[in-house]
């Protein structure tokens, strides 16, 4: 108990609030966008998949090009 004391007691208002973490944004707001990081990587996985997957299985097995080599 007397360390909380003392830390309100050293911080005053600020005391309970949140932090600003990187360009001020506070540490929710710093998950919630390291959600939609992580979301929009996998997205971006799955796109470079599909299309690849395309131009090396699915093109050439309808005869929509042929692949050089």
């Amino acid at each position: 108990m007397g360390e909380a004391k003392r830390r309100k007691a050293q911080l005053g208002e600020e005391y309970g609030r949140e932090k600003t973490m990187f360009f001020g944004l506070t540490k929710a707001q710093t998950q919630q966008l390291n959600k939609w990081v992580t979301r929009a990587t996998w997205a971006g996985i799955v796109a470079m998949v599909t299309l690849w997957l395309t131009v090396r299985f699915i093109g050439p097995a309808f005869g929509w090009w042929e692949l050089a080599g």
